[in-house]
């Protein structure tokens, strides 16, 4: 029976990363304050049209970035403009994006859903995030197969329980297959879900799941006080 277009549409979901210019932070602390300020406007103005927009910092983590956006929303539309409002601002002329990624929710084919489920986060203090894309030859396997060893897969996840994963799918609209995102209490303990999951079948299927990002959530004010140690210098 045909799918309507209708119960295949879901959300979209999107993660851009940003990375400040060294030289940034050699400017005056009151000028940084404005286009901190400014830039954090403009986040909080457009987190009322998002069904979810959340900052996290990756400060002192990965050296090719500072921080990420993850934006949820159902018209593909708002990711464009929230870019471009967020490019208007006096700090994105000192911001670079090394990595930006785009996929959307639809109804797992290893699962009886027939809608996409929809991604509602649980609010972890952390997420980890990372484009995935598996060999053709997976593809190629008959679906009982594909079947077990992803019943396998979910079965390991569900172990975890402090764990939350939202996977999303790429296909045709990004250069990854999917996009993994996993809420979670502390970083170690995903780590623990993923030496397991080596171990599964469905892993000799992977082709590429790097680069990998660790964010801690927290707002955006927090986060762009991260980039020049405000934060910092506050709890101090």
């Amino acid at each position: 029976m045909p799918v309507s277009a209708e119960s295949q549409s879901g959300q979209y979901v999107a993660y851009t990363f940003f990375k400040a210019d060294p030289a940034w932070r050699r400017l005056p602390v009151e000028e940084r304050a404005a286009m901190k300020d400014a830039f954090a406007e403009v986040v909080e103005s457009w987190s009322e049209r998002f069904e979810h927009l959340r900052a996290y910092s990756t400060a002192g983590v990965r050296p090719d970035c500072d921080f990420f956006l993850w934006k949820i929303t159902e018209r593909y539309a708002d990711l464009g403009q929230l870019g471009a409002a967020l490019n208007g601002t006096a700090l994105a002329g000192w911001l670079e994006t090394p990595y930006n990624y785009l996929a959307t929710t639809k109804a797992s084919p290893y699962t009886q859903a027939r809608r996409p489920r929809k991604i509602v986060p649980k609010g972890s203090p952390y997420l980890v995030v990372y484009p995935f894309v598996k060999v053709r030859p997976w593809y190629a396997l008959p679906l009982e197969d594909r079947q077990r060893a992803m019943d396998e897969h979910i079965r390991v996840g569900r172990e975890f329980e402090t764990i939350h994963n939202h996977t999303t799918y790429s296909f045709g609209i990004d250069d990854q297959e999917f996009m993994t995102a996993f809420e979670c209490d502390e970083p170690s303990d995903f780590m623990h879900l993923m030496l397991t999951l080596r171990e599964s079948e469905a892993s000799a299927y992977t082709e590429r799941d790097t680069p990998i990002f660790v964010g801690e959530g927290m707002t955006i004010r927090a986060a762009l006080d991260a980039l020049d140690g405000a934060s910092a210098r506050v709890r101090a």
